[in-house]
């Protein structure tokens, strides 16, 4: 059975919800390993706006984990008094269910997705994550808003966040697309800011560390903004 991946976002409102959420980044750190089957986590805050951003939203959080197969995953995402604990405080949840087709890099030194080396004519997700050298920061964050701003005004995507572990250090990009030729027409356009950024980091060496990875999106429950973001891919259809 392929492995699948889970990115479930909580919103959060009222100053105690909301304090609780932050808590939780530290808290449910001891929880998250004894949820059975588990794999790879990471538990995330948001940043305002879409893709990388460095200030925090403190409405909007993350987890992401890795499982054995969709069967467990749908199972553990309902069931499991974690997840049901930040359903009940958060005022909305929005889970995505992910097959991973492609990935390349390490994320906490660690290869935590395992791509089932499939294509799909379906609606795609594409993920980077990236650790910041704290000396190249300024100069990173001088160059990535005009990349957010861009994924932002652009129709095509469905979906689109900014989370991380840590602010300003520890990002990550998260977003979903109708196809593959989308995804590649914005990524490979020489003169787009994606390109010149891509070509800064390398030239400049930003990162200690970096992810790459593209998942066929299989399913979703929630909600986020009152429908699935899913439902845009059907309404654009």
């Amino acid at each position: 059975m392929p492995q699948s991946v889970t990115i479930s976002f909580f919103r959060f409102s009222g100053v105690a919800a909301k304090a609780w959420a932050f808590a939780m980044m530290g808290f449910a750190r001891a929880s998250m390993p004894r949820i059975p089957d588990i794999g790879f986590w990471k538990l995330c805050g948001s940043g305002i706006g879409e893709g990388f951003t460095p200030i925090p939203n403190t409405a909007v959080y993350a987890i992401l984990c890795t499982w054995p197969d969709a069967d467990i995953a749908r199972n553990r995402i309902e069931n499991q008094a974690l997840f049901q604990r930040y359903r009940r405080k958060a005022v909305e949840s929005w889970t995505v269910f992910l097959k991973p087709t492609s990935a390349k890099g390490n994320w906490s030194g660690a290869e935590p997705f395992v791509p089932a080396g499939t294509n799909t004519d379906g609606p795609l997700a594409a993920l980077t994550r990236a650790t910041i050298k704290p000396k190249v920061a300024t100069q990173f964050w001088g160059r990535v808003p005009n990349i957010s701003d861009v994924i932002g005004k652009d129709p095509n995507v469905a979906f689109k966040i900014g989370i991380g572990e840590v602010p300003w250090l520890h990002q990550v990009t998260f977003s979903i697309w109708p196809d593959a030729q989308t995804m590649a027409e914005f990524a490979r356009k020489p003169s787009g800011p994606h390109a010149q950024a891509i070509r800064a980091v390398r030239e400049g060496g930003w990162f200690k560390e970096e992810l790459y990875a593209r998942f066929a999106v299989t399913g979703d429950v929630g909600t986020w903004e009152g429908k699935s973001p899913l439902q845009n891919l059907k309404d654009a259809a």
